[in-house]
């Protein structure tokens, strides 16, 4: 896949296929922009096909994990040696039909796209995720904060709504009651009221978020590949499906897992009692 530098981030290839994801805009404080949007949908399409890719990694820089949509850059971010991966698109806003569409396939698909890839990723939240960052944030399988992040959505604050989805994440993580009090009352929170909430899983101090970033990715990536992307999907199905169709959904999948090569390795390791040797089905791959 390509790896460099895009339209307000870059990206690198770490062992053992760890993809990260630096949102580079300090100065805006990585507010995001259609053109940012569209590039990043395409590398996390070329993640979610490329094996060497196994766990991904998104942060940002300088004082902000991301303080939403970047309304003053008009379009999309470029300079400082950045590649364009998708053309250019209107912008879409100028009439309600415009504002619905545009939301749709432009601004909702890139959380529906971290949502929606098999491979596990994690947002390490390295200062404000507000409005569409922290919606980008929640969008992710683990979150990370730093001791000095601060998240909230607080679009009421300009009149507007949620409109990436962040109500839904909201309600999935927070419940409808409190999702209520987090938006109606446009609370931005702490790191730790974030973790006393469920926002994030952990909160360390800043200088050692990437570092543990890092190594939970390293333990991730090391994992059983295939039966953890499996096991993702039914996690986000079942929180969706009655029980009869989460056990017609699980045993579905383990129709997969329990014949993948990492399957058979798993039992064998467990009867010779010795650490199992997963993923040697990607390392061919891996080397290329």
């Amino acid at each position: 896949m390509n790896t460099g530098k895009f339209r307000g981030f870059e990206t690198a290839l770490e062992d053992p296929g760890v993809l990260v994801v630096t949102m580079n805009q300090p100065e805006r404080m990585n507010g995001m922009t259609q053109g940012f949007k569209r590039d990043l949908v395409e590398t996390l399409t070329q993640a979610q096909m490329d094996h060497a890719v196994r766990v991904i990694v998104i942060t940002g820089s300088g004082r902000a994990f991301s303080a939403g949509d970047d309304i003053s850059a008009h379009g999309s971010l470029s300079g400082g040696g950045a590649t364009a991966l998708m053309p250019p698109i209107g912008t879409g806003h100028d009439n309600p039909i415009g504002t619905y569409e545009g939301l749709r396939w432009l601004s909702q698909t890139l959380n529906s796209t971290v949502r929606g890839i098999d491979k596990l990723t994690i947002a390490a939240i390295n200062g404000v995720a507000i409005q569409t960052g922290l919606s980008l944030a929640l969008s992710c399988d683990f979150r990370i904060a730093g001791e000095s992040a601060r998240l909230g959505s607080a679009t009421l604050r300009f009149g507007l709504l949620p409109d990436e989805g962040g109500q839904f994440l909201l309600v999935q993580l927070l419940g409808v009651a409190r999702t209520m009090d987090f938006l109606m009352r446009k609370r931005i929170v702490t790191a730790s009221e974030a973790l006393d909430l469920g926002l994030v899983h952990e909160v360390v101090a800043d200088s050692d978020l990437m570092a543990r970033a890092m190594n939970l990715a390293r333990e991730l990536a090391e994992g059983p590949q295939v039966s953890m992307r499996l096991l993702k999907r039914t996690i986000y199905n079942a929180a969706e499906m009655t029980w009869a169709h989460a056990l017609d959904d699980i045993a579905a999948k383990t129709a997969i897992s329990d014949h993948h090569p990492d399957g058979r390795e798993g039992v064998r390791a467990f009867q010779e009692k010795r650490p199992a040797n997963f993923n040697a089905w990607l390392e061919p791959t891996v080397k290329e």
